[in-house]
């Protein structure tokens, strides 16, 4: 018995009545979060002073993993910039159900396999300066130790429990790799970052596009994060002189912004905090497509990580500073053939 429907559903009825509206599942994501969309009805549109609209979703968040709050707070603060974040409806933090905007069923990852690269890219880049210039007061810092617990989801999820490798065995150390990614991330200038700006979190809008989910982990961290997740996404991969053909032209905004002119380096070398954060990014995600696995029960992402890969051994070729990353995975060819 789904115990959260049941009580969703209770909610849903003690707000708009049983009538005309109807209810299915939309979407679950990397987190315990799950969605609905509502057809709604007569009555649930005229409750909540909405015309011309078809569709809402509905939030299922349970309150102790997935807190509400943070959500909450975001959202608001996208929307006073004028930004694309749904609005928020209804809610109940007491049980972790938000009625939110529907921002529609077509995602960037579909469009992009279209052939739409160049406009959506050009709108996505206008939004993330945008956002990167939002006060970062109350966000959670991108310091030495979340980015030392987001390596070590590599250590644990896919060194360890995916390819049964033992790190502390290795005759080489993981540590000067995660000592380089630190200071590179910290060297940055520190901006507002969403963490999760990639092609399955911006939704395709005839009207101030992309429309963006998925913000509630928001941090104030380094300047080069989300474009790593929105230009090396880590479901589709363009090739390298086209990501830094779009990298180039945001740097050209950027200069122009007098709140970073004075802190940016020469390109070649913001090209290199672009790469090196890459790193960090990719084994992360990688190690979190692992627990995906192994411990939610959702092995469809195991097909992602060999893009991941991919990008990290790009960089290992492009990078003389990545002998490290070399070297890991010099090592992990070495356990992995027969002896």
């Amino acid at each position: 018995m789904d115990v959260r429907k049941t009580e969703l559903l209770a909610w849903l009825q003690s707000l708009f009545g049983d009538q005309d509206w109807q209810i299915q599942p939309a979407s679950a994501d990397a987190s315990f979060r799950r969605y609905f969309r509502i057809h709604a009805g007569s009555v649930m549109k005229n409750r909540l002073g909405l015309s011309g609209i078809s569709t809402l979703v509905v939030m299922d968040a349970p309150p102790d993993l997935e807190p509400c709050d943070d959500f909450i707070n975001i959202a608001d603060q996208l929307g006073s910039a004028g930004l694309h974040a749904p609005a928020i409806l209804e809610q109940n933090l007491e049980q972790g159900f938000l009625l939110l905007e529907d921002l529609g069923q077509q995602d960037y990852l579909g469009e992009l396999k279209a052939g739409r690269a160049d406009q959506l890219y050009a709108d996505a880049l206008a939004t993330l300066l945008q956002m990167q210039q939002l006060p970062t007061g109350g966000l959670a810092e991108f310091d030495q130790q979340m980015i030392t617990r987001e390596l070590g989801l590599f250590r644990d999820w896919y060194l360890q429990r995916h390819l049964g490798l033992n790190p502390e065995l290795a005759d080489f150390s993981l540590a000067p790799l995660s000592t380089l990614l630190i200071d590179n991330a910290l060297l940055q200038p520190q901006v507002w970052v969403h963490r999760d700006y990639h092609s399955r979190n911006l939704m395709v809008c005839e009207q101030n596009n992309p429309g963006i989910i998925d913000f509630q982990d928001a941090v104030r961290g380094p300047i080069t994060y989300d474009l790593v997740s929105l230009l090396k996404d880590c479901y589709i991969r363009w090739p390298r002189q086209q990501v830094v053909d779009w990298l180039a032209g945001y740097f050209e905004r950027l200069q122009q912004q007098v709140l970073w002119s004075d802190q940016l380096p020469e390109f070649d070398e913001f090209l290199r905090w672009f790469d090196l954060m890459g790193v960090q990014r990719h084994m992360k995600a990688i190690g979190i497509f692992g627990r995906l696995n192994y411990r939610d029960h959702k092995p469809g992402y195991l097909a992602d990580i060999p893009r991941c890969l991919e990008y990290l051994a790009e960089v290992v070729e492009l990078q003389p500073t990545m002998a490290a990353l070399g070297e890991l995975f010099d090592w992990i060819k070495q356990q992995e053939a027969p002896h």
